[in-house]
């Protein structure tokens, strides 16, 4: 990215398959959440362009589908090999958009590049099957079913500003194998990194229209987009209330949302207090904790929890704080806004009684990782979401105490269970009503062939690879009436 004040470029949408400005002839302003300037200008996109756009993709969906399976994998491991070439420029620009650092964003990058190539070997390993009518009572021997999967038309895929590309190439790589075109809407604060990634698309040479990126405002394209009659499903990562409202909006299509958490770690007695201190701190504060999967609460027994906030004080204030260029732990959010909301919890939690054991300091948009002990239920920070670098530790009595902590939260995305105790782990781990539950390790999305998912207010369906996939097709009977 250039980082020259007068030369702040401005980048095209792609639309039908072609690098254009919007007919709107306005631009919306990327600032950076670190360097504190505008990086580049996205464009504004018109609801006619939006028309324009999914009629061609479903024009270009039904020769898409048509090609075998081994073809269109070739086209996503064109891409693949595209974000591979184009590696340390994309994880600048992530760095630059979103504010993580140039180490993370080089990740991000790489595990994008292992998940499109992944896909295209679990699709080439998932098959139909054939079905006997005997096989039911009465049932005719001389039916024979043949089940297979079929693309669903046109995807929504909708991806979130903390993982702008693996987030956007974990909806899109499974849509395309499946055979459906896309219409893909990044965050507006991510939708320079989401262009950069297309970019390499377009270089992989896909058919025109197949894919098409949107960025423009929410107020005039967002519901536009998710109501369109021409939208076949929607794939969508962001914030609980959004979902909420894509939910309400989105009628008798698919809908897959991953949405927020309040990831508990349950720390029971006989945990290894090392262990779960480095897995606690490590899973709340990456990326300055704005994660779904961070661990939002620590519900510790008693009897150690003297102990394990002192080797969790020692560990965060070891983290280092500052710019994402210097590789910091702790780095801006995203804006100011988002400041302010974390800053509410803190100042809430501790007006109410909450003990300060490390951090509560604030540069603008970057805080110090901050750690609370003695919080208790009347605070919000026990309940809501902070999306930033404070951790709350909730001291219990029991593992039932814990567990019925766990359970009053309207999220359901991750847990983390401490203990040596297999028996003690498995029966927490069935009690806790959650997607995943991690046994002695933080919280955390993948490895991308794992199944992932949330219930309540975290979300509904479930993603991974081979799960994206069945989302994003469905089956289809054929019966062939044998001859008696």
């Amino acid at each position: 990215m250039d980082s020259v004040k007068n030369e702040v470029k401005t980048y095209p949408a792609y639309l039908t398959g072609e690098w254009r400005e919007s007919q709107s002839q306005k631009t919306i302003a990327i600032k950076s959440p670190w360097k504190h300037e505008v990086i580049g200008n996205v464009q504004a996109v018109t609801q006619p362009e939006v028309d324009e756009s999914i009629q061609a993709a479903k024009e270009a969906q039904h020769s898409w589908a048509k090609l075998s399976l081994g073809d269109r994998g070739q086209y996503l491991n064109r891409w693949a090999d595209e974000l591979e070439e184009a590696k340390d420029d994309i994880a600048t620009s992530l760095m630059n958009e979103v504010g993580k650092n140039f180490k993370s964003a080089e990740g991000e990058v790489q595990r994008t590049i292992d998940l499109v190539r992944y896909t295209v070997q679990e699709a080439l390993h998932m098959h139909g099957q054939s079905v006997r009518g005997d096989g039911f009572p009465g049932g005719s021997k001389n039916k024979l079913g043949i089940i297979e999967r079929v693309p669903l038309g046109v995807v929504l895929a909708i991806s979130p500003f903390n993982y702008p590309v693996n987030l956007a190439a974990s909806k899109i790589a499974p849509a395309l194998i499946a055979g459906n075109a896309v219409i893909f809407k990044p965050a507006t604060q991510g939708s320079i990194t989401g262009i950069k990634m297309i970019q390499a698309l377009d270089r992989a040479g896909f058919p025109k229209g197949i894919l098409s990126l949107i960025t423009g405002h929410g107020s005039e394209i967002g519901d536009y987009l998710t109501e369109h009659p021409g939208i076949n499903m929607i794939s969508f990562t962001g914030s609980t209330q959004t979902g909420k409202h894509l939910s309400q909006k989105s009628i008798m299509i698919p809908l897959v949302l991953e949405l927020g958490g309040k990831d508990p770690a349950i720390v029971c007695d006989d945990a290894d207090l090392d262990k779960t201190a480095d897995n606690i701190v490590k899973g709340a504060y990456s990326y300055s904790g704005q994660r779904c999967t961070a661990v939002k609460r620590v519900l510790v027994d008693d009897k150690v929890a003297d102990e394990l906030v002192a080797k969790l004080k020692e560990k965060v204030e070891n983290l280092s704080v500052g710019s994402p260029v210097n590789d910091s732990a702790i780095v801006p959010l995203i804006d100011d806004k988002a400041a302010d909301f974390v800053q509410g919890l803190i100042d809430d939690a501790l007006d109410k009684g909450a003990t300060l054991v490390s951090g509560n300091k604030r540069d603008g948009n970057l805080l110090q990782p901050t750690l609370l002990d003695n919080v208790t239920e009347d605070m919000d920070i026990a309940w809501i979401e902070p999306f930033g670098p404070v951790l709350p530790v909730i001291r219990v009595h029991s593992v039932d105490q814990a567990v019925e902590i766990a359970n009053k939260s309207n999220f359901g995305l991750q847990a983390s269970v401490f203990t040596q105790d297999i028996d003690k782990a498995l029966e927490i781990a069935g009690a806790v009503e959650v997607g995943t539950v991690q046994v002695n390790g933080r919280p955390q999305r993948g490895p991308d062939n794992f199944p992932f998912l949330g219930v309540k207010a975290s979300g509904m369906g479930t993603q991974g690879v081979h799960n994206s996939i069945l989302s994003m097709s469905r089956e289809k009977l054929t019966v062939i009436n044998l001859k008696p």
